[in-house]
């Protein structure tokens, strides 16, 4: 360890000048200068007055969160858009339609057409057999290869299965049309459609 050695004359005059010309870091109080003290916290009432709470109506969690919203929109087949039609024909007579209890009276096949052929053919069809009173008829457009709504590629499938419930939406047999609903089995299944015509007034 090391002794300190003391300042010579002129060190000790030097250290005196620099120690006057700056300012103390913490100043010590001077004599006759009022001493600072903390601030005392008050003290607390012996039996202090309760302050009355308003009463908190019951609330779950979540109560005011906006409702969530369907982020996803999946695509349809065509015979999910037809189970979701709305019923427009009697309900009992739907029922024995869907069981494959009422038999079709007339039918036609537009199997192997082309669109603009079938399109014709089916015009044809509907508007007479509504001309001659008849109310249930077949249209058998054949199965096609299955639909695939997620297939990112525009492909031809099915083409009549998918394009007959449109051309009969459309505004010339739409008035005419009461129902469409995909066929019992014994029918064709989904190889066809009932279609349900309106009597003709």
């Amino acid at each position: 360890m090391t002794r300190r050695r003391r300042l010579r004359p002129e060190e000790h005059e030097l250290w005196q000048q620099v120690a006057r010309s700056t300012d103390p870091l913490h100043p010590r109080p001077k004599r006759g200068d009022a001493v600072m003290t903390k601030p005392q916290p008050l003290a607390a009432e012996e039996n202090p007055t309760p302050v009355p709470r308003a009463a908190i109506s019951p609330f779950a969690v979540g109560d005011r969160a906006l409702p969530a919203t369907e982020t996803h929109v999946f695509p349809r087949t065509t015979s999910d858009r037809l189970h979701a039609a709305p019923l427009r024909m009697d309900a009992k007579a739907f029922t024995r339609l869907k069981r494959g209890k009422l038999d079709p009276e007339s039918r036609i096949d537009l199997h192997g057409m082309t669109m603009d052929r079938a399109h014709g053919a089916l015009t044809h069809f509907i508007l007479n057999a509504q001309a001659s009173g008849l109310r249930l008829v077949l249209v058998i457009t054949g199965k096609g290869l299955r639909e695939d709504p997620y297939d990112p590629m525009p492909r031809r499938r099915g083409v009549l299965k998918s394009q007959v419930p449109q051309w009969l939406q459309m505004p010339q047999l739409a008035q005419g049309v009461l129902q469409i609903s995909p066929a019992h089995r014994r029918h064709g299944g989904d190889g066809a459609y009932y279609v349900y015509l309106r009597r003709r007034r």
